[in-house]
């Protein structure tokens, strides 16, 4: 039996999110990526059937996907901040992996690394400049 106190507590417990490698307490550093299927594949491989994740694609452009998120962690361990795709597998339990690549493709609200692909090269290159002096980039070539 669960003491009156264990009962009457109101206030929200702390996430049991632990570190892979150390298994001590990770804090979080960001917000919440929530990720979203566009391809009825995502979906199938979190167990739903063909013909229900291509109905679902077809009338949706992207589906929420449901307790999973990509999120940045803090280990005191390691003194380095990572992101992982979390999986909540319970009410108070979680799943944690190294956040791959392929992921981030379904995530809405980050900046991709490799940047914006309608921008062109110059553009890019120019916008990491610190001040415009760069005149002879605009050169006519004869």
């Amino acid at each position: 039996m669960q003491r009156r106190c264990d009962r009457n507590r109101k206030r929200s417990k702390r996430r049991a999110i632990y570190c892979p490698v150390h298994s001590c307490y990770l804090d979080s550093m960001s917000q919440k990526y929530q990720l979203f299927a566009d391809q009825p594949g995502q979906l199938q491989q979190r167990g739903m059937s063909r013909r229900s994740a291509l109905m679902l694609v077809a009338s949706q452009t992207t589906v929420p996907i449901d307790g999973e998120w990509l999120e940045a962690f803090w280990c005191e361990q390691c003194q380095a901040t990572k992101w992982y795709h979390v999986r909540k597998s319970d009410e108070r339990t979680y799943e944690l992996s190294a956040a791959p690549r392929e992921l981030w493709q379904q995530v809405s609200g980050v900046i991709d690394p490799e940047g914006n692909p309608s921008v062109g090269e110059f553009t890019r290159k120019h916008s990491r400049h610190v001040g415009c002096s760069c005149i002879k980039d605009f050169k006519f070539v004869s």
